[in-house]
């Protein structure tokens, strides 16, 4: 039973779905952000929904504010002296990479940073490093709050 409950949701993601193990470094700085930005979304809006049940909108709202490319952008100002070289080399490659679509009301400099920081949350995702995601992301959020410790 305790194997089980170990074994997590990604383990019954793949299972169930057959999805195979992934070459996290062969996926583009871009293919990252697109997962990275969905696993971001949800992790805000768990966050979001913890804080207790609440009309829909409110939510959606409170979400928009930590998801939008500044905040994201803030909290990598921050996160930058937490990252190990690893880390810090694709993010670099996620805020430099080539985007198709403009930022849309955002800064080109936020929209950059945020998609670095997007193709690091994939990245960290896909290579199954969960608990180092949520450190980095409370580290971030904390920072956005004021509670930044260093």
């Amino acid at each position: 039973m305790e194997k089980s409950i170990k074994q997590g949701l990604d383990f019954y993601i793949e299972k169930i779905l057959d999805i195979g193990k992934m070459d996290v470094e062969v996926y583009s700085p871009l293919a990252l952000a697109y997962i990275g930005d969905c696993v971001y979304d949800l992790i805000i809006k768990s966050w979001i929904m913890s804080r207790g049940n609440r009309q829909v909108h409110k939510m959606h709202e409170e979400t928009s504010e930590y998801v939008k490319a500044s905040a994201q952008s803030l909290m990598m100002r921050t996160m930058q002296g937490y990252l190990t070289q690893e880390e810090h080399a694709v993010y670099r490659r996620g805020r430099n990479a080539k985007s198709v679509s403009p930022a849309k009301n955002q800064s080109i400099t936020d929209y950059r940073r945020a998609t670095g920081f997007e193709a690091l949350v994939g990245y960290l995702y896909l290579k199954k490093e969960y608990q180092r995601l949520t450190e980095l992301v409370k580290i971030g959020l904390d920072s956005l709050e004021g509670k930044e410790e260093k």
